[in-house]
């Protein structure tokens, strides 16, 4: 209670059962089309496939970075785009989460307005404040929190917050059949068996935004909990979550029972303050964990802009349409150069790498991939700009200098860089 308070763990029968059929048929049609892969990801500069295999599926245009792999949204049906999906299942399946998604995000608002709640009567029974409290704006009014929660107010920037640290805006969806596996580690510290997923931290979200993560293991008759009084530890045929508190393993680690339609929220710093893990059980398993990624330099209209203020410093001549470059300041000529080698390595390279494989379930990436590569050729013709224009000797020496070697640095993590991924 006082270690783990910030695990909420709900059991499959709090969830409305045409949402179960809808979200596990969705899981079942998008392993049917192939649609699940494993991921090459980076470690201390080795590379390693990850043994759960994996989909991103979220708001159009939004990207996900963990391991120094950067995985692109499949875009689930979302007013004002127009998304093609290469079959109605697979539409249907990406309409199936956005559905879970909803529904979660409501049910975090709700657990984080209870705490709030709680966290103020306490305040309230130990400090003797005699004075009327000012609530400004409640998530209900918002359409957000169910009946049986209207009596519950929250001022206006916590309703603000709540929202922000709940506002999923995509899903990272996990498949494993644990009997393919050859080999699954041990868990080291509390003896809990099979790891599917080593003790990690979830990267790249906003800080103190809720993980919601709905479980759903093809358990048979044959795979069924074992007798209680028969265990000495977790039951190895069903899955489970485990938790431990981050760099401290005299604390005890938990592991919880995940069952068909199970759900849990990891709700305000516990992402940041404990480590998860996830123990395999015997049947084949999928789950969807919903983020509030942080995608300030994560999205496709980020990167564009970053594009066009790059290209600001490219300037056509009216009559003979020749290049030229406005300016060969250091700063302006450093700030395109990292643009440049963002555009490549953060985005083109990265698609082009793992990106081919969401063409099984859309062609959306393929336009914006084709705009960027514009944008890259210019910019690799800003880079041949500025290595005439410093070869002139009319240049200022110093002014000359500088923008040489602020464009060299630049130019060597791009060939450091260039030659990683020929490696990879």
């Amino acid at each position: 209670k006082t270690k783990y308070s910030k695990l909420i763990f709900r059991k499959s029968e709090t969830v409305p059962e045409e949402l179960h059929q809808m979200v596990q048929k969705g899981f079942l049609t998008l392993r049917e089309h192939d649609c699940f892969f494993q991921d090459l990801v980076r470690i201390k500069g080795k590379d390693f496939l990850t043994p759960v295999s994996r989909i991103l599926i979220g708001n159009p245009g939004c990207t996900y970075k963990y391991l120094n792999t950067r995985l692109f949204t499949v875009p689930w049906p979302t007013e004002g785009y127009d998304i093609k999906y290469c079959s109605p299942q697979i539409h249907d399946a990406c309409k199936a989460l956005i559905r879970l998604n909803d529904y979660l995000h409501i049910e975090a608002v709700k657990t984080l307005q209870g705490q709030n709640l709680c966290e103020t009567k306490e305040i309230k029974d130990t400090t003797v404040i005699d004075r009327e409290q000012s609530f400004a704006t409640s998530l209900t009014e918002q359409g957000s929190v169910s009946k049986d929660q209207s009596g519950v107010c929250v001022p206006e920037d916590d309703s603000r917050s709540l929202k922000n640290r709940t506002s999923y805006n995509l899903t990272l969806l996990n498949y494993m059949d644990p009997l393919q596996m050859l080999y699954l580690k041990q868990e080291p510290y509390f003896g809990m068996g099979n790891m599917a997923v080593s003790w990690h931290h979830d990267e790249n979200l906003v800080e103190r935004s809720t993980v919601a993560v709905y479980s759903y293991s093809c358990e048979d008759s044959a795979v069924g909990e074992n007798k209680e009084q028969e265990l000495k530890g977790r039951d190895p045929a069903v899955w489970h979550v485990g938790l431990k508190v981050a760099w401290d393993i005299e604390t005890p680690g938990l592991a919880i029972p995940l069952h068909q339609g199970d759900f849990y929220l990891m709700i305000d710093d516990l992402n940041m303050t404990h480590q998860h893990c996830v123990l395999a059980g015997l049947s084949p398993r999928f789950s969807s964990t919903h983020r509030v990624a942080d995608c300030s330099r994560g999205t496709l209209e980020y990167i564009f802009g970053q594009c066009e203020l790059a290209l600001q410093n490219l300037q056509t001549d009216s009559d003979s349409m020749a290049l030229s470059l406005k300016s060969l300041e250091a700063a302006v000529v450093k700030q395109t150069e990292e643009i440049h080698n963002e555009v490549e390595f953060e985005w083109l390279r990265q698609f082009w790498f793992q990106g081919k494989r969401y063409l099984k379930c859309t062609d959306w990436w393929l336009k914006p991939m084709a705009k960027l590569e514009e944008f890259w050729r210019k910019m690799e013709i800003m880079t041949s700009l500025v290595l005439s224009e410093v070869r002139k000797e009319q240049q200022i020496e110093e002014q000359r200098n500088e923008t040489i070697n602020c464009f060299l640095l630049v130019l060597k993590e791009r060939q450091r860089l260039r030659k990683e991924w020929t490696v990879r």
